[in-house]
């Protein structure tokens, strides 16, 4: 770097006047030997490099560079290292005088007094007017200039660091002088105070944020943080979260730094942190099946768009899942995706919850207000769950909101305009709801512009096996277990059960095996009560008429009859099956015959 290239106009100025006030020609270079100003055939040469640029040369700019220490060359035409072949005869150096400029013990530059003819090298070998010490005098002089520059130029750099960190917050920044007057702000302020930076500064706190207690920093010198504050002025109505920051000059309160956030920003910012570790993507959805494959495909194709979405299937299906992958893979994934759950909240609080409320709404209402949900989702998706409890007086609002996406809060006249799409899910059959009057057809067709059907998960037995090892790895992990796998009895009872709950029914039972089993598999033991019964229903020993002994073979057939069609009849099969029940060859062949099994 050269700090001497970022005073050349100074270094001209000193070059000139060292020149006219000793009457020999001047050459300064920097610490790379560029020529930065200079008289006479030095002038002509600004730009250039002396000695080839060669800082580790021998020549005597390149040597004095290294050394710092001021040379005086008596004889320039007969010196070995001096190096001026750019002159020719008779213009060439006769002597000079050659002197470090120095900064922070660094070796900045140098200064050349140089003598072309006689006169001038008289003048350069007069020890009486002591030349050396003048010079040296000179290139301290441009060593604080450089200094003077360097330090500006830290500061400018500071300044534009400061400046660009400010500018690049979410929040809105400003400072006051110790009587309220705005003195700075970044472009946040503005834009959260609806007004100019040119309105801003020079103008008292109190003209945007009346009664603020920010004043009261500058009285007591103690500041506050993230204090949830309502101003109104002639620009409206604002809701911060603000930080108030003291400044303090030689122990005395200088003024005061405020940051402010708005508060519907605050909350959706709070809202996606929360639910961030819910992302869900289409690969997360497990199944190789030809129904759930159909399923991911159209759902993918669905992400592409921007039209509203319903999402049937039963109880357990993964609709929620399907909702979070089409969100996450759609140009909107970096914005919130926010869930209502349409039949958990109390009826007299879902409009509220949907749509938000202002001040004094209603009884109990928050004295602040409250933003909705379909504000917190603003340039994401709003999956409502079970839209099929939404209440009938409600379904007109949402049908509203659907078609022209804006609303109201509640007890508010204020239009609220939103960009989001809508991604509705039900486990009931809306069509007959319709005939029934407890659905509008109306929403329901302005829902499902996109119909997108998640299969049960007895639709695809073919998934089972992979969802109970996708979730046996899963409470491995999460309860630190080492279960390998499930029995072969196990995995038969899984295999064969309906599981009317679904892929949320089956993680469930494989969370109880991992909790309940002793050794390193889930064996019968560690099943679910309720798909054991399903299994004694299957093998159809219910029938109380029948005698004990009569229900026992009527199990053993089953059991063994299942066996054969999984190993088949061969005498290998037999075998593994005998292994399996814990039988001789013998026993089993035997059995075969008391059950009449062929």
């Amino acid at each position: 770097m050269s700090l001497l290239k970022d005073i050349a106009p100074s270094v001209q100025q000193v070059a000139e006047a060292i020149a006219i006030a000793i009457g020999v020609e001047v050459e300064i270079v920097d610490n790379e030997l560029s020529i930065i100003g200079g008289t006479s055939v030095y002038y002509d040469r600004i730009g250039q490099k002396e000695e080839a640029g060669q800082v580790d040369g021998n020549y005597l700019y390149a040597r004095v560079l290294r050394t710092g220490v001021t040379e005086y060359i008596e004889d320039a035409r007969n010196y070995k290292y001096y190096g001026t072949d750019f002159i020719n005869e008779p213009m060439r150096e006769m002597a000079e005088i050659c002197t470090p400029i120095r900064l922070d013990g660094e070796t900045i530059g140098i200064i050349g007094l140089v003598a072309f003819n006689e006169e001038q090298k008289e003048i350069l070998l007069d020890t009486e007017r002591r030349m050396v010490v003048f010079v040296e005098k000179m290139a301290d002089l441009l060593s604080a200039k450089a200094a003077q520059r360097a330090s500006l130029n830290g500061s400018e750099m500071m300044v534009s660091e400061i400046t660009t960190i400010l500018e690049t917050t979410h929040e809105g920044i400003f400072a006051i002088d110790n009587k309220g007057y705005i003195r700075r702000c970044n472009r946040m302020a503005e834009t959260l105070l609806h007004t100019t930076k040119n309105d801003l500064v020079d103008s008292h706190i109190s003209r945007y944020m009346l009664g603020t207690p920010a004043l009261e920093v500058l009285r007591s010198g103690v500041g506050y943080t993230e204090n949830e504050e309502l101003y109104v002025n002639d620009r409206g109505k604002f809701h911060f979260i603000v930080t108030v920051k003291p400044l303090l000059k030689d122990s005395q309160i200088s003024g005061a730094v405020i940051s402010l956030r708005d508060i519907e920003e605050a909350q959706k910012l709070v809202y996606n942190i929360n639910n961030r570790a819910l992302k869900y993507t289409f690969d997360d959805i497990i199944g190789n099946s030809e129904t759930i494959r159909s399923a991911k495909n159209q759902a993918l194709l669905t992400s592409r768009g921007n039209s509203t979405v319903l999402i049937t299937g039963e109880s357990g299906t993964g609709k929620e899942m399907f909702a979070k992958a089409i969100h996450y893979a759609s140009c909107r994934s970096k914005s919130p995706f926010v869930t209502v759950n349409c039949g958990a909240i109390p009826e007299n609080l879902l409009e509220s919850e949907l749509f938000g409320y202002e001040k004094g709404a209603f009884t109990g209402a928050n004295d602040k207000g409250k933003v909705g949900k379909f504000e917190l989702a603003n340039g994401g998706t709003i999956f409502l769950d079970e839209i099929g409890d939404m209440p009938l007086h409600l379904q007109v609002k949402i049908l509203h909101v659907v078609q022209n996406m804006r609303f109201e809060r509640v007890g508010g006249n204020k239009t609220i305009i939103v960009d989001l799409r809508v991604i509705a899910a039900t486990n009931k059959d809306l069509e007959e709801m319709i005939r029934e009057g407890t659905f509008r057809e109306d929403l329901y067709y302005r829902l499902s512009v996109i119909p997108l059907t998640i299969p049960p998960l007895r639709n695809r037995k073919g998934d089972i096996k992979l969802l109970m090892y996708y979730f046996l790895r899963k409470y491995n992990t999460f309860m630190n277990k080492r279960i390998t796998g499930f029995s072969d009895v196990v995995e038969e009872i899984y295999m064969n059960y309906d599981w009317p709950g679904n892929v949320r029914e089956l993680e469930n039972a494989v969370e109880y095996g991992v909790n309940m089993a002793f050794g390193n598999q889930i064996g019968r033991d560690a099943v679910p009560a309720r798909l054991l019964r399903d299994d004694m229903t299957d093998f159809s020993i219910q029938d109380c008429n029948l005698s004990l002994g009569e229900q026992v073979k009527n199990y053993e057939r089953e059991i063994i009859s299942r066996k054969l069609k999984k190993y088949g009849n061969s005498g290998n099969g037999k075998d593994k099956i005998a292994k399996e029940l814990g039988l001789s060859r013998a026993t089993l062949y035997r059995k075969l015959a008391e059950l009449g099994i062929r």
